[in-house]
């Protein structure tokens, strides 16, 4: 790691300027309604599955297995656009990621609302995927580089806590309005977002190294060195049981209520609005906490601690209550979330990991690695089941995540209060 001798913008900010001013800036606000857009976006096909599929003449069985086709055409396209977003973000700024990635999902879910077809809809959700890789990823970054180091876990709580909310109007919207006026509203709301990123200024830290002759974005780089890659690969899989909870055990709520002995329809909009109300105070709580503890993780080893108790609960409410009900199963969406809501912390961690000329590349594609591994854990789901059961097949699934994660925190650096003013010696 080279030293790089320049001023950090988190260190102007402390000059002149109050503790909420430095917390609320331009790049939080923006960063966080961006995400607030992104999140919308990223879940609205979950919660409009059922409805979306009939519409299109889907009907039985194949309404979970087209869902689960439809939810993993979105996981790959984020997989190639967190590799595309992030390299982009270390060569030409982290402001390059915040135009780019909302006009390519913003338009493809305006498309959405034309779908005719399970092919149509699967390319469209691919590329959908593609652009919203890159929001989360540029947001943290930027944050992370333009604020003061002791307090940048406020503005990473922020960013995530707000736009996590974005799942609630999801909700709202897709209860109010057919499905596809949904996905409509949802490429509206990032069009317009494009107006407030003119007022954002690129971060200190890039814009100081960005005319230097260093290798900047270098993805493969993350491979080719052996403490690198193992620092990288903690970082992505500390993080999977959260799509582990949102992807498989909340996305599929209606038909693990079925196998709960729930008598009554559970909606998988509304199990999915619950647990992100709960990721939403988690992601405000664990960043809230880690400044107080002043540890990064000790936060992320109580909360995948609390995570599994939550799992163990919500699969065995079949056997707790005698008359399980669809208010049962929406109470542990919300538990399953709020033990989930690591998130923002989580992508931290990943940010302050790496030096300004990776960074962008990591914090980008980190997040979508996660919620790619939902596509092998999807496939070891439905493996599992035949044999396992429903429940039996996603107590397998959930507890592989917990244990690879518990693994990859047990290496992990602790990085609150890290000076990230540094370049990666690749």
């Amino acid at each position: 790691m080279n030293p790089v001798n320049t001023q950090s913008s988190g260190n102007a900010m402390q000059e002149g300027k109050g503790f909420s001013s430095s917390i609320f800036n331009a790049a939080v606000i923006v960063a966080a309604l961006g995400y607030f857009v992104d999140i919308y976006d990223l879940v609205l096909f979950s919660i409009v599955r059922v409805p979306s599929l009939k519409g299109l003449g889907v009907a039985g069985g194949q309404l979970m297995s087209d869902g689960l086709f439809l939810i993993n055409m979105q996981m790959f396209g984020m997989l190639v656009g967190g590799v595309f977003w992030g390299i982009l973000g270390d060569k030409k700024g982290r402001l390059s990621i915040l135009f780019g990635s909302i006009i390519t999902y913003s338009l493809a879910n305006i498309a959405n609302g034309f779908v005719t077809s399970i092919e149509m809809y699967a390319a469209l959700r691919f590329i959908a995927g593609i652009g919203l890789a890159g929001e989360l990823g540029a947001g943290i970054t930027l944050v992370v580089e333009v604020m003061p180091k002791e307090i940048r876990g406020y503005g990473t709580m922020i960013v995530a806590g707000v736009g996590v909310s974005g799942a609630v109007l999801a909700y709202y919207v897709a209860e109010m309005f057919d499905w596809r006026n949904a996905y409509f509203i949802g490429g509206g709301l990032g069009l317009a977002l494009l107006v407030l990123r003119i007022g954002v200024y690129e971060s200190g830290m890039f814009s100081n190294i960005k005319d230097e002759k260093t290798n900047r974005g270098d993805f493969f780089s993350l491979f080719t060195d052996r403490k690198r890659f193992v620092r990288y690969i903690r970082c992505v899989l500390v993080g999977a049981p959260l799509w582990v909870v949102v992807g498989i055990l909340v996305t599929f709520s209606p038909e693990f209520a079925v196998a709960m002995g729930v008598s009554e329809v559970v909606s998988g909009g509304r199990a999915i609005m619950f647990c992100y109300v709960g990721i939403t105070l988690g992601d405000f709580f664990t960043g809230y906490l880690s400044q107080r503890l002043q540890s990064r993780k000790k936060v992320l080893f109580t909360f995948l601690v609390f995570d599994s108790l939550c799992i163990a609960a919500y699969f065995l409410i079949g056997k707790v209550f005698a008359m399980p009900t669809a208010n049962t199963v929406y109470f542990a969406a919300l538990m399953l979330g709020l033990s989930s809501g690591y998130w923002a912390i989580f992508v931290t961690v990943a940010a302050e990991q790496f030096g300004t000329n990776l960074r962008a590349t990591v914090a980008t594609t980190a997040p979508n690695f996660v919620r790619g591994s939902l596509v092998p854990m999807t496939w070891l789901f439905r493996m599992f089941t035949p044999g396992l059961g429903l429940i039996g097949a996603g107590v397998a699934v959930s507890a592989l995540a917990m244990v690879i994660a518990f693994i990859c925190l047990w290496g992990l650096e602790e990085t609150f209060g890290k000076e990230l003013n540094y370049l990666e010696t690749i």
